[in-house]
């Protein structure tokens, strides 16, 4: 599975897709992307969160903070049948970049 984006493609709205954090509640709360919802891909029961709460019709913006937890979380995500996307360098890169965190 390779469907890292960068940030241009991961900037390309879609009104259809899902944005999905999956670091910790407390780094998610020090700043996040603007619409995008947490779910700690560390915590047992992930998949069963995100299943309770994603459509899988809808294609999944995944990230963390440099990418290796939302690499990780987009392979569990593609296995179970959802579309996923991951952003390359995670937040950490989106904000060097100067994007907005709320």
């Amino acid at each position: 599975m390779d469907n890292r984006l960068d940030i241009t493609d991961f900037l390309r709205e879609s009104s259809t897709r899902v944005l999905l954090d999956v670091r910790s509640p407390g780094e998610y709360a020090q700043g996040h992307i603007d619409k995008s919802i947490n779910i700690d891909v560390t915590q047992a029961g992930f998949l069963k969160q995100v299943k309770a709460k994603l459509n899988k019709k809808k294609p999944v913006y995944v990230y963390c903070h440099s990418g290796r937890r939302s690499l990780g979380a987009a392979k569990i995500l593609a296995k179970a049948g959802f579309d996923v996307y991951d952003l390359s360098g995670g937040i950490q890169n989106w904000t060097v970049q100067g994007k907005p965190v709320k």
